[in-house]
């Protein structure tokens, strides 16, 4: 059986106030022909399939229409999970409907473990592969909450939690492994010794629930994971991977080389190949000194994408530069294929030891900056760290709170 493993879609992604719809959708035609191409019979999406828990019409409508689409390929079941972006209610809403077109939605935890267990037939009408459609994991789910407890503590529950969850669902896979029938796990969260991007939105407590790979039952023959959008192996191991997000997300991702993951199961063998996706906009990041920024623009060439470039510049400059705006207008005059730059200047104070402040926008900065910044402002120093730690749990409430609605 050949399984398609994708996650981190991410439908309705904006750059500040730039759509991805196109970007998004040319993914999405693209993967259409895939499905073809390498004679996948299950689609898994591996979480955050949307960017925000009350998704757009236009981001709802592309995924409807994708999975329309899917019955007209070889591909005959599709398993969905949700991730921290998603709202659970949003993607269960239709699940019985979805179901009778072998489409299976795990928005949230379900109140029986079985219930996450999902056999998918072969094209001979018998069961070939088992899912163990395991969704972004909420704290409601895995712990509850101890007053007094530690950081230690927490983290160790939090930990604990998670690989309890997916321990627990052995028993309902049991009698499908004495037939020797893989099974593929999935998962939305940070395993220990993955690679972050600064795209990902911290999860579990800034992170704090991060499990090894080697703490994954045994009895799983592939683990799908989602997250994290660079592509990558946990550990190094072949058969627990991040498939990654399919388009660079922000400028943090301006270097990944965007992939699916096509896992094809004979005989107890797993056989993993990765996919390139073909990218359609390159995101580009320059910084230094005006003149040097000036320089390295100048170097550019036209990658032939589909769409312009997009250009991320950190300006290094000891006075602010009102005409930016202007300068940066006539480089482009010069280079066609840049669709916009996205400018930040950063003002060098000389003193004993040079600093850097960089000019920036609300929207540039995460929650947890604007707490710190505020702190500073009214205390006069760093905010403490245990404090820190206590607003991102608050504000992790607050997003699974609105995720779950």
């Amino acid at each position: 059986m050949r399984v398609l493993h994708t996650a981190d879609w991410h439908l309705g992604k904006r750059l500040e106030q730039f759509e991805r719809t196109e970007e998004h959708q040319d993914f999405l035609d693209w993967l259409i022909g895939i499905l073809n191409a390498e004679k996948i019979e299950v689609l898994i999406v591996a979480g955050d399939i949307f960017d925000s828990g009350s998704p757009s019409n236009s981001a709802l409508e592309q995924y409807y229409r994708f999975l329309r689409q899917v019955k007209d390929t070889c591909c005959r079941d599709v398993v969905i999970i949700g991730g921290n972006h998603d709202s659970i209610s949003t993607l269960n809403a239709p699940k019985t409907l979805l179901k009778y077109f072998n489409v299976h939605i795990v928005g949230g935890v379900p109140e029986h473990p079985a219930e996450q267990v999902i056999p998918i037939k072969n094209s001979d009408g018998e069961i070939g592969l088992i899912v163990c459609a395991v969704p972004f994991l909420r704290d409601k789910d895995i712990r509850l909450s101890i007053s007094g407890e530690t950081a230690e503590e927490r983290e160790m529950r939090i930990k604990m939690g998670i690989m309890d969850h997916y321990h627990n669902l052995v028993e309902h896979i049991a009698l499908h492994k004495e037939k020797d029938i893989p099974v593929i796990a999935t998962g939305h969260l940070f395993a220990a010794g993955g690679a972050a991007s600064g795209s990902e939105k911290d999860i579990h407590v800034g992170n704090l629930g991060q499990v090894a790979g080697d703490q994954f039952p045994m009895e799983f023959n592939y683990i799908a994971l989602g997250h994290l959008h660079k592509p990558q192996k946990v550990n190094g191991a072949e058969h627990i991977r991040y498939s990654g997000s399919p388009i660079a997300l922000d400028f943090s991702e301006y270097n990944h080389k965007k992939q699916v993951i096509a896992v094809e199961f004979r005989k107890g063998v797993v056989e993993v190949k990765e996919v390139p996706i073909p990218p359609s906009r390159s995101l580009i990041r320059i910084s230094g000194s005006m003149s040097s920024v000036k320089s390295q623009i100048s170097l550019l060439e036209d990658a032939g994408l589909k769409y312009p470039a997009w250009v991320e510049l950190k300006i290094e400059t000891d006075a602010f530069l009102p005409d930016l705006s202007e300068q940066l207008a006539k480089l482009k005059l010069s280079k066609p294929f840049i669709g916009h730059f996205f400018s930040r200047q950063q003002l060098i104070r000389r003193n004993n030891t040079d600093s850097k402040v960089e000019a920036l926008a609300l929207n540039d900065l995460t929650p947890e900056a604007v707490f710190g910044k505020k702190y500073e402002s009214v205390y006069g120093s760093p905010v403490p760290e245990e404090m820190l730690s206590t607003f991102k749990e608050a504000l992790e409430a607050l997003h699974q709170q609105e995720g779950g609605s």
